[in-house]
Order: structure tokens, then sequence, then C-alpha cells
């Protein structure tokens, strides 16, 4: 489902760049193979995401929060 797009009936005012939101890893690997993975904080990320995905690309998608890499 389209989570950018707000749905004011809903309370819910769509997903902004910065927000993050739970993904089953299922999903993530369709994302992947489509070529629009997001990327993901490897250290909120359940292990049994291994059982899909290998770690070296968990690790490729990581979003690095630290503030060497958080600002331009």
């Amino acid at each position: 489902n389209d989570l950018s797009t707000p749905r004011p009936e809903m309370r819910f005012r769509g997903l902004q760049p910065g927000d993050r939101w739970c993904i089953c890893a299922l999903r993530w690997l369709e994302a992947l193979e489509a070529g629009v993975a997001p990327p993901l904080v490897l250290e909120a990320t359940h292990e049994r995401a291994l059982d899909l995905v290998p770690l070296e690309v968990l690790k490729q998608h990581a979003w690095d929060a630290s503030p060497s890499r958080a600002s331009p």
C-alpha cells in the first residue's frame, strides 16, 4: 500500500523523509528485487531476516545515523 500519501480520514499524515516504518523481510526482499529497497536500521532488523536475505546484502542497505554520515 502507498504510505507516502496522506490519509486524513484515517488520521495518517503519510510518511515523510526521515520517518521510520516497520516492513517485513519478505516485502523488503520484493522491494530489493524491484530495485527500490529502502534503507534499513540493521540493529533493529530481526535475525530471522537472514533466512531470506544474506547479511552482506542487508549491510549494503544499512542506514548509518552517525553524525559524520547523517549530514551532507
